[in-house]
């Protein structure tokens, strides 16, 4: 608080009067006087309040023209700032996610459909391996068919061929036999009637 000093005097003696001791006349800048302890503190003088009223008005009026003129105007600034930064950011976000969430559901789509194309493929691959399986085995059960067809006619044709020289082959061993025996010779038509009546 700015509070006007109190000027010590000194008083000079009226005419007449004995000059006192320097301890009783002199003022200190309390206005208290040396040798009595009595006197007030200034700014608990009541003599002393219009003028501390006054620079309170002035200093508080000061203060308040630099708050509303100096502070206010920056701490609104910045918290209108502030406000505008979080509104952009909170813009921003609520963008950046609906962007995230469309790129999601993009991707889930197209990953349904690969999985789509990727089973129809699957599928393709299996029904076309399959047709093919089928084919080959037709084919491989036609050429056994085939094979066993004509190793059947082959069979008979040998076995008919073999059943015709077994009457022969049969005379043959029929008369080695009988010569081996020591029967004599013997005729080739005997030996044939008996091999066709042992045949029946």
């Amino acid at each position: 608080m700015f509070v006007t000093p109190g000027y010590a005097e000194e008083v000079a003696p009226a005419a007449g009067e004995a000059q006192t001791d320097a301890g009783t006349a002199a003022h200190t800048e309390t206005g208290a006087e040396h040798g009595g302890g009595g006197g007030l503190f200034p700014p608990f003088d009541s003599s002393t309040y219009p003028s501390q009223l006054l620079w309170l008005a002035i200093t508080f009026g000061l203060f308040y023209l630099f708050l509303k003129n100096v502070v206010l105007p920056r701490v609104g600034g910045i918290l209108e700032v502030r406000r505008d930064r979080i509104a952009g950011d909170l813009d921003q976000a609520a963008r950046m996610k609906s962007e995230a969430d469309a790129a999601v559901a993009a991707y889930e789509q197209e990953l349904a459909e690969a999985k789509a194309r990727a089973n129809a493929i699957g599928q393709d691959a299996r029904d076309a391996a399959k047709a093919e399986a089928e084919a080959k085995r037709k084919e491989v059960e036609a050429g056994l068919d085939q094979k066993l067809s004509a190793a059947e006619t082959r069979i008979a044709t040998i076995k008919a061929n073999a059943m015709k020289e077994v009457g022969s082959i049969a005379e043959d061993t029929a008369a080695a036999i009988v010569q081996a025996l020591g029967a004599g010779k013997v005729d080739k038509a005997d030996i044939a009637a008996a091999v066709k009546a042992a045949g029946k």
